[in-house]
């Protein structure tokens, strides 16, 4: 028996990209790496991804120096831009472009000395209001980046779509896109605008950079949508194995808090998973488990390393069968809707003691 696995197929990843590049086809990509690749492993998709992408994406420095010490020489763009005095030199050194927010941002650049100049790109608000010039700064800002000796010229044009995934919202989603553009009619550098829904629901976010996300993994960003609906393929499957195998009666209760009743005789499995691996403890009873072919639901709380399915009276299945948690077969976003939450906290949460395993 094994015991929790996320697979990763890279060959679904590459499958993505290419999907992603028929809808944006006049675009370079940009493909968002942060949080370990959306928990995916960020050197193995990072180095799958090398030769189909124009650049990588990251929140963090950290995260950009992990990619650079993994042989990744593409632009990589810090989203977040940097927090410290001290972050400058190193983003000079390792030729990382940064986003620019804010004032404090611009004070700190024009204080710091950098062995040669930055590349930069200026974030502004257009309606998420999380980071971003407002209205009233962009234009002090653009000529202060504009008139830097230690900004590579023409400074870039970057900002976030807050509603793209919320297609009846369009009213808004309109409004931010013609912002966009409204400033960016100032600028002759690059434009990066169209993350993974603006790219498949906003054609005119198609700018000269996207950066698909939750798409390169095969997952939708929309909310009654799965990946497989958009055409694209699971890159994790997370699975574990059935442990133990238990007869009950019913009206036993079963797990912590008691909080499933056995509505007839049956047979409970015991899936060698659990919160403490990165599956939801907020999972409800009859949360689908694929096993055998069948989807078992969820019969009483997840417990820190396994939690129960109802297997039905008439079960065959055997300890050591493979229990698929999500992925293949079982879209994580299914399980995100019953949880009351997004796929992407699920994939993120994936715990260090997972094992890895790359499907070529």
């Amino acid at each position: 028996m094994k015991s929790v696995t996320a697979v990763i197929n890279t060959q679904a990843l590459i499958s993505n990209i290419e999907k992603i590049k028929s809808w944006a086809p006049q675009s370079k990509i940009v493909a968002v790496v942060k949080a370990n690749a959306y928990g995916h492993g960020v050197i193995t998709v990072a180095q799958t991804l090398d030769p189909k992408v124009d650049a990588f994406a990251v929140a963090r420095l950290p995260e950009a120096l992990e990619l650079r010490a993994a042989g990744i020489q593409k632009p990589v763009i810090l989203l977040e831009g940097f927090l410290n005095d001290e972050d400058l030199p190193i983003i000079a050194e390792q030729g990382f472009y940064t986003a620019i927010h804010d004032e404090a941002q611009l004070d700190a650049l024009e204080r710091t000395q950098v062995p040669q100049p930055i590349h930069a790109w200026l974030k502004i608000d257009i309606g998420m209001h999380r980071l971003g010039a407002s209205r009233d700064e962009v234009a002090s800002m653009k000529e202060r980046l504009e008139h830097s000796a230690k900004v590579v010229q023409p400074i870039g044009l970057i900002s976030h779509l807050s509603v793209a995934d919320c297609p009846e919202q369009s009213d808004y989603n309109e409004e931010q896109i013609n912002y966009f553009f409204e400033v960016a009619q100032g600028f002759s550098g690059d434009l990066c605008l169209g993350n993974s829904a603006g790219i498949i629901s906003w054609p005119k976010a198609r700018t000269t950079y996207v950066r698909p996300g939750i798409i390169m993994y095969g997952i939708s960003p929309y909310a009654d949508k799965t990946g497989t609906d958009l055409g694209l393929t699971p890159v994790m499957t997370l699975k574990s194995s059935l442990i133990a195998i238990r007869k009950i009666k019913k009206g036993e209760r079963v797990g912590y808090g008691a909080t499933w009743t056995a509505p007839h005789d049956t047979i409970l499995g015991i899936v060698g998973a659990g919160y403490g691996d990165g599956y939801p403890r907020t999972v409800p009873n009859g949360t689908p488990v694929l096993i055998n072919g069948r989807m078992a639901p969820t019969a009483g709380r997840v417990c820190m390393d396994m939690l129960f399915v109802d297997l039905g009276p008439d079960a065959q299945d055997h300890i050591g069968d493979e229990a698929i948690l999500w992925g293949e077969g079982l879209p994580v976003e299914r399980i995100a809707a019953a949880c009351g939450t997004i796929p992407y906290e699920l994939v993120c949460r994936i715990m260090p003691r997972v094992n890895m395993e790359v499907k070529a």
